[in-house]
């Protein structure tokens, strides 16, 4: 679990790739102490292991492997040596909760399509496929290359999001131009919710994608709310 606090940059040192599989050597460019084999440690919002690791204290490195479902899903891909990432270790029990609830799995890349200066800020507006667009609601939040941000406007296939001086400065937004791909997260509460009213929206199947969910039972097929279906299910 992550909070989209990011941390600080790393730098892409080494791309291996085999078949449709990959894995990265990342030089973290801030201060990345006791790194541990097995720990989780986002790069751009995704949830990556770490396997191995070495250097000095300035000139730390680690290595983890991204599978082919990862690298279909999320934009690691697309990244070369010399390339930075956003950095963002998980979050620890006690820690500051300073952004929100991050599990570091994408659900889709988001395509930049405007940016344009307010004050010292600058709003970007994204693209995403419609389908996760009742998951995206207007003050929610979305992690965007592991960036926990505010929508400040959105509709069925776009949000906007204001980035003030500092997160520009800490993170890669600050090189977001129109065409750059960049990873989506949408709010965890929210997908959970949607997937528990998917129930009474008329699905057919309890396991099928979001929104696909089973009708209330006592409905009679129609999907309608009915008390006997809270009580069934924990209500």
């Amino acid at each position: 679990m992550f909070t989209g606090i990011i941390q600080g940059q790393g730098g892409i040192v080494a791309v291996e790739g085999a078949g449709k599989e990959t894995r990265l050597r990342i030089r973290p460019l801030f201060a990345l102490s006791d790194i541990v084999v097995g720990e989780s440690i986002a790069a751009n919002g995704v949830c990556l292991t770490v396997e191995t690791h070495g250097g000095s204290r300035d000139a730390a490195w680690y290595t983890c492997y991204a599978s082919a479902e990862t690298m279909r899903l999320t934009t690691l891909g697309d990244l070369r040596t010399g390339d930075r990432v956003n950095l963002e270790r998980a979050l620890a029990m006690g820690d500051r909760l300073g952004g929100h609830m991050v599990a570091g799995h994408v659900d889709c890349v988001a395509t930049v399509a405007e940016v344009r200066e307010e004050g010292e800020s600058r709003r970007y507006r994204l693209k995403f496929p419609a389908e996760f667009g009742p998951q995206v609601i207007p003050k929610g939040s979305v992690a965007l290359d592991g960036v926990s941000l505010t929508v400040n406007h959105c509709g069925p296939d776009f949000l906007e999001v204001n980035v003030i001086p500092e997160t520009q400065r800490v993170t890669t937004i600050a090189g977001w131009k129109p065409g750059v791909r960049v990873n989506m997260e949408t709010d965890l509460i929210g997908k959970y919710v949607q997937r528990m009213l998917s129930a009474w929206q008329g699905g057919a199947s309890a396991t099928g994608p979001v929104g696909s969910g089973p009708v209330a039972s006592g409905s009679g097929g129609g999907g309608a709310l009915t008390v006997e279906f809270l009580k069934e299910h924990g209500f």
